[in-house]
């Protein structure tokens, strides 16, 4: 009999009792009933369960939870509470307006920094949760160079609907309200309208099906123009209120001092009312407690302040006074580092200090670990209120509040070093005469550029940061584009459609970061011989056969990621010229896969993290092993023996360190596994020799062990004997899952 599935979730006791169990199908239900940890009924329905090769999950302590209904389609925001009763009386009645069938539009206005958006991200937040009333959410931010053609294009991307081949606004028009049509109920959310339109022009199908609009804007004359049928005005705090939320954010567990306190209060009050402005100042002065610096911050708060009629004027310079006082030029590069990404566009932190790493915001340190951690001052930025925290398909992300972000690139643009048109919907590059010399760093990013012409040569002999990702369009590059480029040390062509680059790469020789992450088409790089500069090499998700010329001699190389490409082979001798790589992935699919020698890869001393495959046990042992005689990665992944798909659930990013065991012969005579001592998961797939978890002796030493998956594993006659191996090696064991196994 095959069990296709049987998954346990088990703490340390349960873990022992189940697995102390000598044979399969041997008396279980008599035996697991004598260690008393469950009762007859559930020990026994789990047993029939797994012998009648059913599926069962048992969480002990918890019932299974059971979804009603299947959430709303949309992006979640995960918002912080709001401040204030008006801020309540709004979401409220705003969504008893969303529960009326008569009313298809809402118009949110307010001045800038007042809390309209945080107020609809609440709304948006709500309407997923309660997938009852509309099926699907979509939420667009509205560029300010606002046109038909672009708020068409912001739309079509949010429903999957592709308006590439189609120039004429009308017939985008009619596909697009077909489209969205087809998502049946929904609400729409636009953000920041600075300018009226017809739906109807547009391709919004509002009132149909019960798909309504909903719209925020600093003008009651746009929703009026909008002809929204209600329209509600967001207030500023009262006074009280902008001082709870001023000490909220303020953060201090400890009381201020009573003359602090007072100063504190002027200089809340001087934020009248205005969300964004209270939290900003607030997260400037954390920790701060003498009394000179309030009263120095309240003096520059009352100068920075140009008067009345002009509100987001002041909020601009609030914000230039809080990044002035970060007093740290990393943190502050940090901070302006953020605004290169597009509008409300959640950044993930890994992916951010990544960046910040190759850019030399971070300070070089002994390790990449180290540098990581420095990865902390988005901690500070955060702290500052000057990002905020969020999450995108479950990665941690931060995002940036559109005006801050705004005072960001103005900063960027004192004496023109910044270019920034991220997500900016361009079609072509922006003219010539925009890419001055003092230019230092240009981000492009999220835009539908098609092709880099012959025509385009910026001479830019500062240029040291260009960003060209997630134009997924971009086909081409013509040589002569980077010609003139001479100091350019990062280029993310990440997320592009192009099929080779150009030879004029090779001759950039300052260049730090070569980023051609998922660009799924690319099946050319040039040489890369000159590049000696090169520190961080990033070709996952390419359709390279072969590696670029030139890598035995790049040396500097601190991380290469080859995962997922099309390689046919890794050249021996390649991998010990790259002496100081810190990172290093090499994960292939089952009809490319490219293993490692273990001898090889033991050259490399100075490896944190490692995802690779083996060829069998015994070269995979031989790197084992050579830890003795050096630091072990930090994180690992992998794949021993011809790789086979992992089983539905098991993903490798939920444990750091992972060894995958794939059609091994794995025998007690034998004993030719060598587990790391540090393994946190480890799979067994297809090892059809392996009678009993005891054929791996060395499961002794990993006391550390969380996940431990057996699949496909036909001999399998019993888990494991006690008698051989000690119950603390399990002592960390948090899930077992057994499939497809003959018994």
């Amino acid at each position: 009999m095959v069990s296709p599935v049987s998954f346990v979730s088990l703490n340390l006791l349960r873990a022992l009792q189940l697995l102390g169990l000598n044979h399969i199908d041997q008396e279980l239900k008599g035996l697991a009933l004598a260690y008393g940890n469950l009762s007859g009924i559930e020990i026994g329905n789990w047993v029939d369960s797994m012998i009648g090769g059913e599926i069962v999950i048992i969480d002990q302590g918890r019932a299974p939870e059971v979804s009603e209904a299947h959430p709303a389609k949309g992006k979640a925001f995960q918002t912080t509470e709001l401040v204030g009763r008006a801020f309540e009386r709004n979401i409220s009645e705003i969504w008893s307006w969303l529960m009326k069938d008569d009313v298809l539009s809402i118009g949110v206005y307010g001045i800038g920094g007042v809390g309209k958006t945080s107020l609809l991200r609440h709304i948006n937040d709500q309407l997923l949760q309660r997938p009852s009333s509309f099926q699907n959410v979509f939420w667009i931010t509205v560029t300010q160079d606002f046109s038909i053609y672009k708020l068409q294009n912001l739309i079509a991307k949010a429903v999957d609907l592709d308006l590439s081949n189609e120039e004429d606004e009308k017939k985008r028009a009619v596909k697009l309200s077909n489209g969205l049509i087809a998502k049946k109920k929904f609400v729409l959310i636009l953000d920041d309208l600075w300018n009226h339109f017809s739906p109807e022009k547009v391709g919004v199908p509002v009132g149909v099906d019960g798909c309504k609009l909903i719209l925020t804007s600093r003008s009651l004359r746009v929703c009026r123009q909008m002809c929204c049928q209600e329209k509600i005005k967001v207030e500023p705090l009262s006074e009280d209120e902008a001082w709870t939320l001023f000490m909220e954010k303020l953060g201090i567990n400890v009381e201020l001092p009573s003359e602090v306190i007072e100063i504190a209060k002027s200089v809340a009050k001087e934020c009248t009312g205005l969300p964004l402005w209270i939290i900003t100042m607030a997260g400037s002065m954390r920790q701060v407690d003498d009394i000179g610096q309030w009263r120095n911050a309240l003096e520059k708060l009352k100068e920075k302040k140009i008067g009345k009629g002009d509100m987001e004027a002041d909020i601009f310079k609030i914000i230039e006074f809080s990044y002035m006082n970060l007093n740290d030029s990393a943190l502050q590069q940090a901070f302006l580092y953020c605004a290169l990404f597009p509008v409300d566009s959640g950044i993930s932190r890994e992916d951010l200090v990544e960046y910040m790493i190759v850019e030399g915001i971070v300070a070089k340190r002994k390790s990449r670990q180290a540098e990581s951690d420095k990865g902390a001052m988005l901690n500070k930025l955060e702290n500052a209120c000057l990002i905020e925290s969020c999450t995108r398909e479950g990665y941690r992300c931060v995002r940036m509040n559109t005006l801050v972000r705004d005072m960001a690139i103005k900063i960027q643009k004192v004496n023109s070093q910044a270019m920034v048109e991220s997500g900016a919907q361009l079609e072509k590059l922006p003219d010539i005469e925009k890419w001055t010399e003092d230019l230092v760093r240009v981000s492009l990013m999220k835009n539908y550029l098609t092709e880099i012409p012959a025509s385009y040569s910026p001479r830019c002999p500062n240029l040291s940061t260009l960003l060209l990702s997630q134009n997924y369009m971009l086909r081409s590059i013509e040589g002569s584009f980077f010609t003139q480029l001479n100091g350019l040390a990062v280029l993310d062509l990440s997320n592009t459609g192009i099929k080779s680059l150009p030879g004029s790469i090779s001759n950039l020789v300052c260049l730090i970061s070569l980023l051609l992450r998922r660009c799924q088409q690319l099946r050319h790089v040039p040489t890369l011989a000159k590049l000696t500069a090169l520190k961080k090499l990033d070709l996952v998700y390419t359709q390279l056969e072969e590696l670029p010329e030139g890598m035995k001699l790049l040396s500097n190389l601190r991380y290469l990621d080859l995962s997922h490409t099309r390689l046919k082979q890794l050249s021996a001798g390649i991998l010990p010229k790259l002496c100081r790589l810190q990172v290093l992935r090499v994960l292939l699919s089952s009809e490319t896969q490219v293993t490692l020698k273990g001898e090889e890869v033991a050259c490399l001393k100075r490896l944190e993290a490692l995802e690779c495959n083996f060829c069998d046990l015994i070269e995979f042992s031989k790197y084992v092993k050579s830890w003795e005689d050096t630091q072990p990665p930090r994180a690992y992944y992998f794949i021993v023996g011809p790789a086979v798909p992992s089983l539905s659930g098991i993903h490798k990013t939920e444990l750091n360190n992972t060894v995958r065991l794939c059609n091994c012969s794995i025998n007690i005579e034998a004993d030719l596994v060598t587990l790391p001592k540090t393994i946190q998961a480890l799979e067994i797939v297809q090892c059809h020799d392996m009678t009993s978890l005891c054929a791996v002796s060395s499961m002794k030493h990993a006391i550390k062990l969380k996940s431990l998956v057996i699949w496909d594993c036909n001999g399998i006659e019993c888990l494991l004997s006690l008698s051989r191996i000690s119950a603390d090696t399990l002592q960390s064991l948090e899930t077992l899952c057994l499939s497809s196994l003959k018994f």
